[in-house]
């Protein structure tokens, strides 16, 4: 979770960027549009064993971020073998041949640095940012759970029962926390993406040792695997280190599978209700289908997704929130991934309102955006706040390096973190118009309605 300190200084960096934008254009006729972050001058490798490795020098600190992408998330799990990927993130922290349990985070504490891990859709990353002299004995770190883990019953076990607290804490006793997990497991019917990477209890309770050992011998290989450094080093030793220690690794028996079946076209409108007992309010969530991460029609659905939710004074909020008064938080988002996903548009309804009258405003919305196209103003802002987004978001060695191991596993080219803003910018109004009359289709739409639970009836005397 972001700290205070941290959104106060990426706060301050936001204003400090937008009077740098400000001068300029006072300056010169230089506008905010023909702002680019500085290219990343990066090299691109791949071992004999298959492991894609990308470097990008960077000596203004003595720090480096190493990242390792695996090529597997919640979408590559099969029905009723859901939540291996998130487990996967934590039993790769409890030891491997010559390295004790969750003794890898203590060499790199002791370093001086940190160290995470995260489980997607698609992929599980593992990165740490460390002092840079430190480089070597990181990436034997990683080549040694990549090619030894350590999956026994006794770790399978004890991080079991941590996923599955993990859900009960993030999930079950959240207000709203099964409304993604409800929301996909009507919106898809075979896609990978119709259940959530957190997984299930059930499902973890079900699983095997063999069952999971079978889910790390297929995926957690080098051939599908990305290796990213960004930061101060030399890229000729790191290539010759990352050989040394991981092109001995064996990869995958045969080719990785991919759960990938596309999902068959949506041709009505899908309708679920759901009651939850720690539900305070009512609530609307529209989910419509959208294309891949990377296609072409992504990009104008996210600046739409700006314009119609980015903050206070997007039109959700302020017609729902702010205007009508209907709702305590109207917003949306696009879920893009590397198949086709979903778009957000909900609403949590103030007291006195029904989650039927939150569809009924949150679809005026969207219509008036299929209406006509959106305002020059509208549609400049919201490419300065994907101007800021790219630059600010290359600020550290940890942000590049996402940035470089997304587009080289999802885009499957790691070229595009110097071109992709351009797309962005070359969107035009009726671009916005016509993705949001192709996409904000009600026949492709899955709409979950939430009541709150009833009261318990008051005992009788």
């Amino acid at each position: 979770m972001e700290s205070n300190v941290r959104k106060l200084l990426r706060g301050c960096a936001w204003i400090v960027f937008m009077l740098w934008v400000s001068s300029l254009a006072a300056a010169a006729p230089l506008r905010a549009q023909e702002v680019h972050p500085p290219k990343l001058d990066f090299t691109a490798h791949t071992l004999a064993n298959g492991l894609k490795i990308i470097l990008l020098e960077d000596h203004r600190v003595p720090v480096v971020d190493l990242q390792v992408w695996y090529h597997v998330g919640g979408k590559d799990e099969l029905p009723g073998h859901t939540g291996f990927a998130h487990l996967f993130e934590h039993l790769m922290f409890k030891g491997s041949a010559h390295v004790g349990p969750d003794e890898h985070s203590r060499i790199i504490e002791a370093a001086g640095g940190y160290d995470n891990a995260e489980t997607g859709d698609d992929t599980t990353n593992f990165f740490e940012t460390f002092p840079s002299n430190y480089l070597e004995r990181v990436l034997w770190l990683e080549a040694d759970r990549m090619g030894s883990l350590n999956v026994d019953e006794a770790n399978f076990e004890s991080e079991r029962q941590v996923v599955e607290e993990e859900l009960r804490v993030r999930v079950e006793n959240q207000p709203y926390g099964r409304l993604e997990e409800d929301l996909r497991a009507a919106a898809f019917t075979v896609s990978g993406y119709h259940h959530t990477p957190i997984g299930s209890i059930a499902d973890l309770n079900r699983a095997t040792l063999e069952e999971v050992r079978a889910f790390h011998d297929t995926y957690y290989k080098p051939n599908n695997a990305t290796l990213v450094i960004v930061g101060d080093f030399q890229s000729a030793q790191a290539l010759a280190w990352a050989k040394k220690y991981f092109e001995g690794i064996p990869p995958s028996a045969g080719p990785i599978p991919r759960h990938d079946t596309p999902e068959p076209p949506q041709a009505e409108e899908r309708l679920v209700r759901k009651s939850y007992s720690n539900t305070p309010l009512p609530a609307v969530v529209i989910g419509y289908k959208i294309p891949a991460r990377y296609a072409p029609d992504a990009y104008p659905l996210d600046l739409a997704a700006n314009i119609l939710a980015g903050g206070e004074s997007s039109r959700l909020y302020q017609t729902l929130v702010y205007k009508d008064r209907i709702a305590l938080q109207s917003a949306g988002f696009g879920n893009f991934t590397e198949d086709p996903n979903l778009f957000w548009a909900y609403a949590i309804m103030n007291q006195g309102y029904t989650a039927e009258a939150g569809e009924k405003a949150v679809l005026g919305v969207l219509d008036g955006l299929k209406a006509q196209p959106p305002a020059a103003q509208e549609l400049e802002k919201a490419k300065n706040q994907e101007i800021s987004g790219f630059i600010l978001g290359r600020d550290t060695d940890e942000e590049k390096a996402v940035a470089l191991a997304e587009a080289t596993v999802i885009g499957k080219n790691p070229g595009l973190v110097n071109t992709e803003l351009d797309r962005y910018l070359r969107a035009t109004p009726d671009d916005i118009e016509r993705v949001a009359r192709e996409y904000f289709v009600l026949q492709h739409a899955t709409v979950l309605f939430v009541t709150p639970a009833a009261a318990p009836a008051a005992p009788k005397n």
